[in-house]
């Protein structure tokens, strides 16, 4: 007990670090991933039967194959094929081809989500604003748009927690996430080796982070109310 007092310091110091790591490619994620998962839906749902058929055929490959695949095609495919490594060896190459690999899996995740909840807008509304002399875009912003986001906030807020827990994936391209700098004590570092127990202090981490979004979210979703 006294050797895990003094070790104690060290170690959240790394797990801090691991951890800012996991909360920038969540929130890297999020910020490439929902307005692009939008973009995607539209192209999903659109009677351009090319943009469709490709919209469709990009989102099955994405969510039929591991996001770990994903991850790895994505880092060392330009260098190990193209011969044109772009991302680069160092922490900020693999930090952006993990952000590119996350915010693709998860707008083609967000897009059927958006399209399922455009969908389930009744079709009598569009055609009583079409009636009114609203266009489509209007229709959409001022009479879908939000009635869309009371749909899809329960489904979306399950896929933001599963998010916060794929980073951990990171790891697979030498990505120093929290899990990266947990484990690494048990294989030797800053000293200490051997040793199991920071692991569970990142699962404590992860419980503390997923609780704080668990009771944001359903705020946002009891604020949504008004539309039952």
């Amino acid at each position: 007990m006294e050797q895990i007092m003094e070790q104690m310091p060290i170690v959240l110091h790394s797990l801090n670090i691991g951890f800012l790591q996991t909360l920038k490619l969540f929130f890297v994620t999020l910020l490439g991933a929902l307005p692009l998962g939008l973009l995607i839906s539209f192209g999903s749902m659109s009677r351009f039967r090319p943009l469709g058929i490709f919209s469709k055929l990009v989102v099955g490959i994405v969510r039929g194959t591991p996001l770990m695949i994903q991850l790895l095609i994505i880092f060392y495919f330009p260098g190990l094929v193209l011969h044109n490594p772009i991302w680069g060896s160092g922490e900020a190459g693999r930090f952006t081809a993990a952000s590119v690999s996350f915010i693709l899996n998860y707008a083609c995740y967000f897009s059927e989500i958006y399209r399922g909840g455009i969908q389930s807008v009744p079709i009598g509304q569009e055609e009583a604003g079409l009636v009114l002399g609203m266009t489509k875009t209007q229709i959409f912003f001022r009479v879908k748009l939000l009635q869309m986001i009371k749909r899809i906030v329960p489904p979306m807020s399950n896929e933001i927690i599963t998010l916060v827990k794929d980073t951990s994936l990171a790891r697979i391209i030498a990505l120093q996430e929290i899990i990266w700098a947990g484990q690494a004590f048990m294989k030797g570092s800053q000293g200490i080796s051997g040793q199991i127990w920071p692991l569970f202090f990142t699962a404590v981490y992860y419980l503390i982070f997923n609780g704080i979004l668990t009771v944001l979210l359903s705020r946002l979703e009891k604020k949504l109310d008004y539309f039952r």
